[in-house]
């Protein structure tokens, strides 16, 4: 019998390691990894109102490239991230991710920020065989199927908004009304809310849209009186929240307020410019508190911080340096001649585990990551307390 081997099927099959290590570094080239370097993408919102997510999202990423890189790279090579501003929106998100994937040649994608976002990034990534890893996205429609490229860190909104709903259902609330913003994410998660309130037979009495640039909630707010909910739970992100909270208090209105874990990134600006309104807030949280450093990836994060110099401290960019952390877990497993195929299984491969003692579990049928939520309650000053 004669055997035909490809070139390809000679790479696959590992026969290039008998061909010398000049022909072996041309074999196993994948686009965004040389001898050197694995080149990561990122396209995310650094300007305007939702700035923030951005900004922490990346410090927290590079915090932890820039100690994998100070211990000698993912074996030899140095982890390099190239980042686009999106300015939140999806169109732009689609323009970066193309550029990324075609231009940069980037190995993989990661910290990508909001739903429609990443529902625009995500056919380019598919296209292209790229994996999209821990998008700041925890919206439910993202979840439900296994989709081979995309995998999750974070908790799912839907996780959140139980913990939530079923919090105010123990306590004997039974009506809320839900705030939602006027887009792609403040939809999807609004049906998601409703569903859970039926199950746990809390009453949804109304819901509200607000404008994504809103700097007025004086009509939501008007309407929130005329409900009377038991609570009022918030599906928004970032400025929007302070906007919703000012009008809010200074209309005496004097339900509990929840909001998700993406409501308030700068707690401490949040805190000074709502003077002290903040107090009370309930939000979902999906990592430990950055200054919990009895947590050991609280304390890991803590200390590189103060290694290489950056100043912000957040929940977003601990969320990031953890989001690092399993990522470069990945990139170890997908071996030395790294390709996109073998970075998956090897996320796969993690399973269940913790990372200084945060839950992850990954495998074929579960790119979901972190299932830890809890809740906390914000002081004037913009601390939180459980």
């Amino acid at each position: 019998m004669t055997i035909s081997l490809s070139r390809r099927s000679l790479v696959a099959g590992g026969a290039a390691l008998a061909l010398g290590p000049g022909l072996l570094s041309v074999a196993r080239a994948e686009n965004g990894v040389s001898d050197g370097a694995i080149r990561i993408g990122q396209s995310a919102v650094f300007s305007g109102p939702a700035k923030d997510f951005g900004i922490d999202y990346r410090a927290g990423i590079k915090l932890h490239f820039d100690r994998v890189n100070k211990g000698g790279g993912i074996n030899g090579r140095r982890l390099e991230l190239v980042s686009y501003d999106d300015v939140y929106e999806p169109a732009k998100t689609a323009l970066n991710t193309a550029k990324l994937i075609d231009e940069d040649k980037v190995f993989a994608l990661t910290g990508y920020v909001a739903t429609g976002n990443l529902a625009a990034a995500m056919p380019l990534a598919e296209k292209s065989g790229v994996p999209m890893f821990a998008p700041l996205v925890g919206t439910t429609s993202f979840r439900t199927k296994t989709n081979r490229l995309l995998f999750h860190v974070r908790a799912g909104y839907d996780l959140e908004l139980r913990k939530i709903i079923s919090h105010l259902s123990t306590i004997g609330i039974q009506s809320i009304a839900v705030v939602h913003q006027d887009s792609a994410f403040g939809k999807s998660n609004l049906a998601t809310c409703e569903e859970l309130a039926a199950d746990y037979k809390v009453k949804v009495v109304k819901t509200f849209p607000l404008a994504i640039a809103a700097e007025d909630a004086k009509p939501v707010v008007a309407g929130l009186a005329e409900a009377k909910p038991g609570a009022v739970v918030m599906i928004m992100a970032g400025r929007q929240v302070e906007v919703f909270m000012r009008d809010y208090r200074a209309s005496a209105g004097g339900a509990p307020r929840y909001t998700l874990s993406v409501g308030i990134t700068d707690a401490a600006g949040s805190a000074q410019r709502l003077e002290g309104k903040l107090a009370g807030l309930v939000t979902a949280s999906i990592v430990p508190p950055p200054q919990a450093v009895r947590v050991p990836i609280v304390a890991e994060y803590q200390r590189d911080r103060a290694e290489f110099g950056e100043k912000i401290d957040s929940y977003t960019a601990l969320e990031g340096y953890i989001v690092a952390r399993v990522m470069a877990e990945g990139l170890r497993r997908g071996g030395k001649a790294l390709t996109r195929e073998s970075f998956v299984a090897g996320l796969e491969s993690i399973g269940s585990t913790r990372f200084g003692d945060f839950p992850i579990e990954y495998g074929p049928k579960n790119h979901n990551g972190s299932n830890f939520v809890d809740l906390e309650m914000y002081t004037r000053d913009g601390q939180l307390r459980r």
